[in-house]
């Protein structure tokens, strides 16, 4: 959420920086809200100052037995407290429309953001690793998969639905092997603090993070009111909201691997087959809560967080810099990391690391204090938040399996993977390990 001040201070700024995200001015109609409420707020101020300057008068008036003036000052007294109580309720109206305004409005780009309308105008900035040489006609995943017998989309449409999926025998496990693999290094070598969550989840969060109230659709929600969290994104950053954290505190990296939902909302047709756009899936989600002085290099290291388990895999991937019309809605920055896929023969996306400024803490009021040189309590100011994938367990998966492929329909284990899989090298056409 913006900073109203910002606003008044340099509307045209606030719109141009808009305009780069083809949003249509907002600054006018955001500062009549503001002036609306302002206005608000003084007259309530000065009728309370009237009333408590009647009540001290109605004191002395009864003293000095002037019995009109004291009738006239008492009602007075009792006019205001009715309309006092009326402009408190028109301001509080006036205040959530102001908020409810500002809640829709998208994170403003940082400057040093490409220009662009969509994922064609993103900018690439490093590729690592050579695509293999196969050799042969590489298979996609879900044909690999099936022929083996581990991979059942029909079971799962028979309990569930479309973009939903089974796994079974070794590729249940290798799932289960790739996110142990990235909970142990964010943890044992990147210095991320392990976090199990909840799934669930109240509007208060969804709304922290951004989620609601502009993408309910992209969500599901339980009849009793919960929301099914799309991201740990949601979890791990609101651990902080509502609060204010001593400078010692900070920064603060979570990790944690959950179950993720989302309804895929404007999807229809896109990757219908296979299991690389699913309603249910899981991540390995990176949070990290800083000081602004230090949110330009922790997106820097989450980054490199998510390009080290792509690296230690042998996966072939690039790192993207996200235009203007690419980037999420509480974005500044963002990078995505794509990973080849021989079965599509293209580089899809498996990690998206963003910087987001203070946009969420505001949302959530999630502030820190910073060390006072006297000994005092300096003033609280917000945190930057910063999020990322570090990495989509499934379709990191797909990855594994696509480029490990050989002619026969076997695949090869990545070494890194080998221990979580009882020393196996490699996952036999029928479905057993080697």
């Amino acid at each position: 959420m913006h900073d109203i001040r910002l606003v008044r201070d340099d509307p045209a700024a606030f719109d141009a920086a808009l305009a780069r995200r083809k949003v249509a001015p907002q600054s006018a109609s955001l500062l009549a809200l503001d002036e609306k409420r302002r206005a608000l707020v003084t007259q309530s101020e000065n009728l309370l100052a009237e009333r408590n300057a009647a009540s001290k008068a109605v004191g002395a008036a009864k003293a000095s037995g002037d019995d009109a003036e004291f009738e006239r000052l008492r009602a007075l007294v009792s006019d205001s407290k009715e309309r006092i109580a009326a402009l408190e309720a028109e301001t509080g109206e006036a205040d959530a429309a102001l908020r409810d305004a500002l809640m829709q409005i998208p994170n403003l780009p940082r400057d040093d953001i490409p220009d662009g309308a969509d994922e064609a105008d993103n900018i690439e900035d490093k590729k690592w690793g050579t695509p293999p040489a196969l050799g042969f006609e590489p298979k996609q995943h879900f044909d690999l998969g099936e022929a083996m017998g581990c991979m059942d989309f029909e079971a799962a449409a028979k309990l569930s639905g479309a973009r939903f999926m089974l796994l079974s025998g070794a590729l249940a496990r290798l799932h289960r092997a790739l996110a142990q693999f990235m909970l142990d290094t964010h943890v044992d070598h990147n210095d991320l603090t392990e976090v199990w969550t909840p799934v669930l989840v109240r509007d208060e969060a969804m709304l922290g993070t951004g989620q609601l109230p502009k993408f309910a659709e992209d969500s599901y929600r339980t009849t009793n009111g919960w929301w099914l969290i799309p991201t740990a994104e949601v979890t791990l950053t609101n651990i902080v909201s509502g609060a204010i954290v001593e400078e010692s505190y900070l920064p603060r990296r979570y990790t944690a691997h959950t179950q993720c939902f989302r309804s895929e909302a404007g999807s229809a047709g896109k990757d219908t087959r296979g299991m690389l756009r699913q309603h249910q899936f899981e991540k390995v989600e990176m949070v990290t809560i800083c000081k602004p002085d230090q949110s330009d290099a922790e997106l820097e290291r989450m980054r490199r967080c998510a390009e080290g388990i792509l690296e230690s895999l042998g996966l072939a991937y690039r790192t993207v810099v996200l235009c203007t019309g690419d980037m999420g809605f509480g974005a500044r920055k963002t990078y995505d990391i794509e990973v080849w896929m021989p079965g599509q023969d293209t580089y899809r996306e498996i990690s998206s690391c963003s910087t987001c400024g203070d946009f969420q803490s505001r949302r959530m009021n999630a502030r820190w204090r910073p060390d006072a040189e006297d000994g005092g309590k300096a003033k609280p100011e917000y945190v930057h938040t910063l999020n990322g994938s570090g990495l989509a367990v499934g379709r990191c998966l797909i990855a594994v399996m696509e480029n490990g492929q050989r002619e026969d329909g076997s695949i090869a284990i990545p070494d890194v993977l080998q221990k979580y899989m009882g020393g196996a090298s490699v996952i036999r056409p029928d479905g057993a390990v080697a």
